[in-house]
């Protein structure tokens, strides 16, 4: 199992059976308010409050950090720091491949331990400013490489 299932859809509205992890990037800044996130608003509060409430309250808030929020019954959100700012500036755009990995490793943890699958969407690629051609290795090193099954959504309504 160390291939990434591609679908045309919503990653929001994970395509599978049983406990369902939906991975995402968040920045260091605390701001929610542009790209994926404001498709998991739009379903869900929870997923952006828990945000809010970390930075303010900075515990643990780092790059390469994640905060794991249970939506449903069977589907988590995974909110992983991988972004430094927001915009793009003298040292390249906002993702930070080092702190995706770092995040992606917590992910296969809580992953393994509820017996879940994980979905995204080309995580880092974004606003981020990301190339998959980068992140790609790292989904499959730290997520497939594991035993993990992972979808990857590139979205389509």
């Amino acid at each position: 199992m160390n291939d990434i299932t591609y679908l045309k859809g919503d990653a929001t509205s994970p395509q599978a059976k049983g406990v369902k992890i939906i991975c995402h990037i968040c920045n260091d800044a605390g701001g929610w308010g542009k790209g994926f996130v404001l498709a998991l608003s739009e379903r869900w509060d929870e997923p952006e409050a828990a945000y809010r409430a970390w930075y303010a309250a900075r515990d643990g808030f780092t790059l390469g950090a994640v905060r794991f929020v249970q939506v449903e019954p069977y589907i988590w959100v995974a909110n992983l720091i991988g972004q430094r700012g927001t915009k793009t500036g003298s040292s390249g755009p906002p993702v930070r491949y080092a702190a995706i990995a770092e995040g992606l490793k917590a992910v296969a943890e809580k992953s393994l331990e509820l017996g879940a699958s994980v979905h995204m969407p080309r995580i880092g690629c974004g606003l981020a400013g990301g190339e998959w051609a980068k992140v790609e290795p790292l989904v499959l090193e730290h997520l497939t490489g594991r035993g993990v099954r992972v979808t990857v959504y590139d979205f389509a309504k």
